[in-house]
C-alpha cells in the first residue's frame, strides 16, 4: 500500500507536470499565433498603402492619418503605424510629430541619384539570383516573365506594377545577399512611383515588360552573366525614360 500510495504521488506529480507543460504549449502557440497575425496585418498594412503611393492615389505632398488610413483600409492603427514607419524608411513618406504623415514629393534629379545605386544592387542581384535561385522560385521567376508580357499587351499598367513589385522580391530572395536585400529595398518604392507618373507621356510598356521579362528569364535559367546584361539593360531603359521626362 505504501509503494502504492507513493506511485499515486508520483502519477499526479507527472500529471501536474504534463499539464503544466502543455498550457505553456498551448499559451506559446497563442503567442505565435498572435505574432503571426500582427505581421500578417502588417504586411497588408504596407502592401495596401505603398501600392495606393505608388499609383498615385494617394498624392505627393498629401497629409494622411493613422486614424484615416485606419478606417479607409479597415486595419488596426498598429499595423497601420507599422507600415508607415517602414514606408518612411522607404522615402514615400514622411512623419511629422504632431502634424501627421505626409506622402514625400516626386523629385526628378533625386530620382537619378537613386537609379545609380540600383543600377550596381540590380546587376549585382541579378548576378547572385541566377546562381542561387532555388527551383520553386526559377519556375515562380518565368511565371512573372509570361505575366508581364501579357500586362503589356493587355496595357494593364496595375498588374504590371504588381508582376515588377513580385519580380523584385524574388530578385532579392534568390540572391541571399542581406546588405544588397536591405538596400535594394529602400530604392524599390520610389522607382515604380516615378515610372507610374510618367510612363503615359514617356514609356513604351511592351519595352519595359520586354526588358524586365528577359532579365527574369536569365535568372531563371541560371545564366549569371545573361541576368547581368539583361539588369544592365533595363536600367539603360529606366535612365533613359527618367531623363526623357525632365531637364536635367
Amino acid at each position: 500500500m505504501k509503494s502504492s500510495r507513493h506511485w499515486s504521488r508520483n502519477e499526479s506529480t507527472s500529471d501536474v507536470a504534463r499539464g503544466q507543460a502543455s498550457a505553456a504549449k498551448r499559451s506559446r502557440s497563442s503567442v505565435q499565433r498572435a505574432t503571426v497575425s500582427a505581421e500578417t496585418l502588417t504586411e497588408r498594412a504596407y502592401r495596401a498603402l505603398e501600392e495606393e503611393i505608388v499609383t498615385l492615389r494617394l498624392k505627393p505632398s498629401q497629409v494622411l492619418s493613422e486614424q484615416m488610413l485606419s478606417a479607409t483600409f479597415k486595419i488596426g492603427r498598429t499595423p497601420i503605424r507599422e507600415a508607415l514607419q517602414r514606408l518612411a524608411r522607404e522615402g514615400l513618406v514622411a512623419i511629422l510629430p504632431r502634424k501627421g504623415i505626409l506622402v514625400s514629393d516626386i523629385n526628378p534629379r533625386n530620382q537619378l541619384l537613386v537609379l545609380e545605386v540600383r543600377r550596381e544592387l540590380e546587376r549585382l542581384l541579378s548576378r547572385a539570383g541566377a546562381e542561387r535561385a532555388t527551383k520553386e522560385q526559377r519556375e515562380q521567376l518565368q511565371d512573372i516573365a509570361r505575366g508581364m508580357v501579357r500586362a503589356s499587351k493587355a496595357n494593364d499598367d496595375i498588374a504590371f506594377m504588381r508582376l515588377d513589385r513580385e519580380l523584385n522580391r524574388l530578385m532579392i530572395d534568390a540572391g541571399h545577399n542581406d546588405y544588397a536585400a536591405r538596400s535594394m529595398k529602400l530604392l524599390q518604392g520610389l522607382s515604380r512611383r516615378f515610372w507610374y507618373m510618367h510612363y503615359r507621356e514617356a514609356a513604351d510598356l511592351p519595352l519595359c515588360a520586354r526588358l524586365h521579362a528577359n532579365q527574369a528569364r536569365a535568372i531563371a535559367q541560371g545564366d549569371g552573366d545573361a541576368a547581368a546584361h539583361a539588369s544592365d539593360k533595363l536600367m539603360d531603359y529606366v535612365e533613359n525614360f527618367t531623363r526623357r521626362t525632365v531637364a536635367v
